[in-house]
């Protein structure tokens, strides 16, 4: 024992360190999800061989030994939604984040626009999902809806997802200060916990959320609430200047100074004459 610590480096303690940030991260990635399953079936797969041999079952060894000769590709192809996850997130870096071809001020007006339109599609309880593209591309997505390529405004977004409005069906994508695409199809979060609690709607907001850094404000249409999907959180801003602080920290927009009282009643009738 005492030859092993005498041995001990500070090297070997980072690299104690690595591997268990690293496993860590790979059970947190994993937890909640099918992949648990799926690993859990891989690691019996494992001692499955060494059980044969000690059983003498011969034949059943020799097609498990052949099995794990190919277990690079059977592990790429089960854990292929997890390891995507896993390699996107390791693109994110803080150094590109807000970096969005905008200035804080037009960041500020997106965010003032997005907020205003989920406010009055909240008021009428319509249903939205609005995704803003972060430092991820979401051009794969954007193109599975109808190119639109407009100058993003609060009463555009709204007019988006009203219920006779032919686009009002999926997701609107929205890159810089233009709305790209609209009536676009998202991947539905695969996060078991959340299935059944969730909505198609929040669930897309969340999967867009775990598969890219982008970040999608949903509105509900049973309650009206406004929600948050980011980094494969659902988070819900306690009212509206909480909801525009959280998206100008997430854009990296200018911090907008708090409406005066007048303001505010200003705002709320605006509201219902529009609802």
């Amino acid at each position: 024992m005492w030859e092993i610590l005498q041995g001990f480096r500070w090297r070997d303690a980072i690299d104690i360190l690595l591997v268990s940030a690293i496993l860590y991260r790979v059970f947190v990635m994993f937890r909640g999800t099918l992949a648990v399953q799926m690993l859990v079936g891989v690691l019996l797969l494992a001692g499955a061989p060494l059980t044969a041999h000690r059983l003498e079952l011969f034949s059943l060894g020799w097609i498990l030994e052949n099995f794990w000769a190919y277990w690079v590709l059977a592990l790429i192809v089960l854990f292929q939604p997890e390891l995507r996850r896993a390699l996107t997130q390791l693109g994110h870096s803080r150094l590109f984040q807000g970096v969005l071809g905008t200035s804080p001020e037009e960041r500020s007006r997106v965010v003032e626009d997005v907020v205003k339109a989920a406010e009055l599609l909240a008021a009428r309880r319509i249903g939205a999902l609005m995704v803003i593209e972060r430092t991820t591309g979401l051009k794969h997505y954007a193109d599975l809806g109808v190119p639109l390529d407009a100058v993003i405004s609060a009463d555009l977004l709204g007019s988006l997802f009203l219920p006779y409005s032919p686009l009002h069906d999926g997701a609107v994508v929205i890159q810089a200060d233009r709305v790209v695409a609209a009536a676009c199809f998202l991947p539905l979060s695969r996060h078991v916990a959340v299935g059944r609690k969730l909505g198609t709607r929040h669930r897309a907001g969340l999967g867009i959320s775990e598969e890219t850094d982008a970040v999608a404000v949903v509105v509900s249409e049973e309650t009206g609430r406004i929600s948050l999907a980011v980094g494969g959180h659902l988070d819900v801003p306690a009212n509206r200047d909480a909801l525009v602080r959280r998206l100008t920290e997430l854009l990296g927009g200018e911090a907008a100074a708090a409406p005066s009282f007048l303001e505010g009643v200003w705002r709320r009738l605006w509201i219902k004459v529009r609802a």
